[in-house]
């Protein structure tokens, strides 16, 4: 039997190290944790983006994707960002360049797609089939990035270099919001409007000191994409606060008369990244399971051109308001949003609140704005000493010819023209560049303009980085540019509460579902500046004194019973009956209502296509506040006689010209006045009893006598015992700009102090424009002081009354969305 040979030892040389497995696996964890959290999950809090999205970003910037160029293939685009900058797997970069060109999910999208990028529902198709460019933003979010304005650091192979993090002159990360998952770790962010974000960064950068409720003044809470209605504000102001709370998102809806014998829910906004195919399989599960009765079908009559529509038909026997809000109970027809707000600072993850995270992008921008202005300082001190050389060489050119050509060569030619003419190495080389045709008289004024215009400019630079309060002057300008440019206006409704829902499903065959549980007591129903629309507790007329809310800029109050009806009027001159029932009711208070509790109008009035809720008007039988009275646009006035068309549920009571519109409504009695404010500045106030009650098919009669490209901008009338303290309110604007996105400058007048003039003339001016401004795009006139609202209806501030009639106004600190 043979002997198994002995195993050799090992070399001397070798040195076996005994590790701890817990130990190795922690450093190992670690590592992992680390790359996991700074090279993938988490955004960075000045830009807003994850290292994948900031290299896409600046790629897409290197190959001239600019939005004025064609498109090319998504394939392109991530192989150059895989190739050169991220050296990871072509599906990563993919998600990622789709997911910043869905408008479904960023509030404001980066990148311009061309083709399927996917829906809520559905994946989009493979890079190959879709193609990319740089949106508008983000030519924003890269501008300067050649005048040394972020650091730059070598990619994965030390071959190129790449920014660290972006310019980003808009606040991408509030804006568009982030979400990511990493080690340990998650962040959860909702997009918000661009135009209330830089006006909260603007005040944060005018007062550094500014605290949260100030700063929730111009954010009061998330936009989504998609609009939606956000219900309780409790969780934005815990996240606000401290970086972590939540909110409920829920569906727009209304319910309408989809057939002649039977009502529907139909759904037009869905909850943030809720697609209509998720909610029509929740509420089929729901049927099939018997959680939810009184549905009879449901249909997706989603497309392009209308936008999305979910229509829910309602079994004849069942109240749609119970079946609505089970459906918000049981479907993702209503939503929680958790936010968490983590994002990288300085190098480390943290939790940050609202404050904080406009601290963190003003700082950004600030070093931005004063990096790019030192490079702009130096280059311009080179051109210009350069530009003083040339003029020296031109001034004496014979000699610096005889110079140059006297000399062996180039070296010799630079020495000798610095020792003659006292010149730089610099100017003496570019000198010798330079082309005889630059030697003509008219390029010696062309360099003298140059050199003073250079000046001029190394001035400027020089006091802004003198001065710490201009630098920031310039970055608030530069933000309130960018918002004028990019700014929409805000697509999310923000509810404190949400509002009275249905919980009767008895049903009156001869009315209708009927909620038991309210009694027909009177009552007053409200409408908002914003479009909320609420009924009171009782019928005490709502209070003009007190505390300031939100929503609580009223432009229509009619007194009515709790199960009883008013009339919506719109501005294509319809009245729509409203049951009174159906409209959420607010608390008692003493002082004046808060509407958060409201519902949006447009859920409870079919409105066509650019129509809008002007005002309402009592329905109530020997109401004594006077004869309906409307405005239009086009300076038109009619006070309209009390006929009614039976119990239809819509009537005209205009016959309006081709582009004309209602601008106002109200009731007058004959001593009362009827006063319209003009987009030229012109106030006109007249007594109602020179106006001529009509039938509904006349067209009225002349109100008041526009201008040339004029337009009445508000038109109301004041009781006789009100016009002592009746204010006017008007706010100036250029035309140009984007309503909602920049705050024009406001001026509040007693109404006392213009005079009357008769119907049919052109009236007073109410208000001096300023530079740059040359409308008015908003006015109100009140039996007391104005309330002004923002698009989410936070309170903004108008400045004090002022006696003189034709003043100019006075700068407001945020964009105002209504008057009432």
């Amino acid at each position: 039997m043979a002997r198994r040979p002995s195993a050799e030892p090992p070399p001397q040389d070798t040195k076996i190290i005994d590790v701890d497995v817990s130990t190795e696996m922690q450093s190992s964890f670690l590592e992992y944790a680390y790359s996991v959290i700074y090279s993938r999950a988490l955004p960075d809090a000045r830009d807003g983006l994850k290292p994948v999205q900031r290299r896409i970003l600046y790629q897409m910037a290197e190959m001239g994707l600019r939005p004025d160029r064609g498109h090319v293939k998504s394939a392109r685009v991530v192989g150059e960002v895989m190739g050169k900058l991220h050296p990871h797997g072509d599906t990563a970069i993919y998600d990622a360049l789709v997911r910043m060109a869905q408008p479904f999910t960023l509030r404001l999208p980066l990148i311009d797609g061309h083709g399927n990028f996917g829906s809520l529902d559905d994946g989009p198709a493979a890079p190959r089939y879709t193609e990319a460019r740089l949106a508008p933003a983000a030519l924003v979010m890269t501008a300067d990035l050649d005048s040394d304005t972020v650091d730059l650091v070598a990619n994965y192979d030390n071959s190129l270099m790449q920014p660290e993090v972006l310019p980003a002159a808009l606040p991408n990360l509030l804006v568009n919001g982030a979400s990511g998952i990493a080690v340990g770790m998650a962040t959860n962010m909702p997009p918000h409007n661009l135009v209330e974000v830089v006006a909260a960064a603007r005040h944060l950068i005018e007062h550094p000191d500014a605290d949260l409720e100030a700063l929730m003044r111009f954010v009061p809470g998330p936009d989504l994409p998609g609009g939606g209605k956000i219900i309780g504000l409790e969780g934005i102001r815990d996240a606000y606060a401290s970086g972590r709370g939540s909110f409920r998102t829920r569906a727009t809806t209304r319910i309408e008369n989809i057939t002649p014998r039977r009502k529907g829910i139909v759904v037009t906004e869905l909850p943030y990244l809720v697609g209509p195919e998720r909610v029509i399989d929740k509420i089929k599960d729901a049927v099939l399971a018997k959680k939810i009765q009184g549905i009879a079908n449901v249909t997706d009559l989603t497309d392009h051109e209308h936008g999305l529509r979910l229509v829910i038909e309602i079994k004849n026997a069942f109240n749609p308001e119970a079946v609505l809000t089970e459906l918000y109970r049981l479907t993702p027809l209503e939503e929680s949003f958790g936010i968490n707000n983590v994002a990288l600072v300085e190098g480390q993850p943290r939790t940050l609140g609202l404050k904080e995270l406009l601290q963190v992008y003003v700082a950004h921008r600030i070093d931005v704005v004063r990096r790019r202005t030192s490079f702009r300082l130096r280059k311009r001190r080179e051109r210009l000493h350069l530009v003083e050389g040339l003029l020296i060489a031109i001034a004496d050119i014979d000699e610096v010819i005889a110079v140059i050509r006297s000399s062996d060569d180039a070296e010799t030619a630079r020495t000798r023209l610095m020792t003659i003419f006292d010149l730089s190495q610099e100017q003496a080389e570019y000198i010798l560049e330079l082309r005889l045709r630059r030697l003509t008289k008219f390029s010696r004024i062309e360099l003298e303009a140059e050199r003073d215009e250079l000046k001029r400019e190394i001035e400027e630079l020089e006091a802004i980085l003198a001065d710490e309060g201009l630098l920031r002057r310039v970055v608030s300008d530069e933000l309130g540019a960018v918002a004028a440019a990019h700014g929409t206006p805000r697509r999310t409704v923000l509810l404190e509460a949400s509002g009275g829902t249905a919980t009767a499903a008895t049903v009156d065959r001869r009315k209708g579902p009927v909620d038991l549980e309210v009694p027909d007591t009177p009552c007053w129903v409200l409408l908002s500046a914003t479009g909320l629309l609420a009924r009171t507790a009782d019928e005490r007329q709502p209070s003009r004194e007190g505390r300031r809310s939100a929503h609580d800029a009223l432009v229509g109050a009619a007194p009515a019973t709790a199960r009883g009806e008013v009339g919506a009027v719109t501005s294509r001159g319809r009245v729509v009956r409203l049951s009174v029932v159906e409209i959420p009711g607010l608390p008692p208070t003493d002082g004046p209502p808060s509407l958060s509790g409201g519902v949006p109008v447009q859920e409870m009035v079919m409105l066509a296509a650019g129509e809008r809720v002007v005002g309402l008007v009592s329905l109530l039988d020997g109401d004594e506040r006077g004869v309906l009275t409307l405005g239009t646009a086009a300076g038109m006035v009619k006070r309209v006689t009390s006929d009614r068309p039976g119990r239809a549920d819509e009537w005209e009571v205009i016959s309006l010209r081709d582009g004309d519109e209602v601008v106002g409504v109200g009731t007058a009695l004959d001593q009362d006045e009827i006063v319209f404010v003009t987009s030229d500045a012109q106030l006109l106030h007249f007594p109602a009893s020179t106006v001529r009650p009509q039938g509904r098919g006349a067209g009225g009669m002349a109100g008041i006598r526009l201008a040339a490209g004029a337009k009445v901008v508000h038109m109301t009338v004041i009781r006789a015992e009100d016009m002592d303290g009746a204010v006017v309110a008007s706010i100036a604007a250029s035309s140009d700009a984007l309503p909602g996105t920049v705050p024009g400058s406001a001026k509040s007048t007693p109404l006392a102090v213009y005079p009357g003039k008769g119907r049919g003339t052109a009236g007073v001016r109410v208000q001096r424009f300023l530079r740059g401004e040359d409308t008015l795009y908003a006015a109100a006139v009140a039996p007391e002081r104005v309330r002004a609202v923002g698009s989410g209806g936070q309170p903004v501030e108008l400045p004090p009354l002022d006696e003189r009639r034709d003043a100019s106004g006075t700068a407001l600190s945020a964009p105002v969305a209504g008057l009432g």
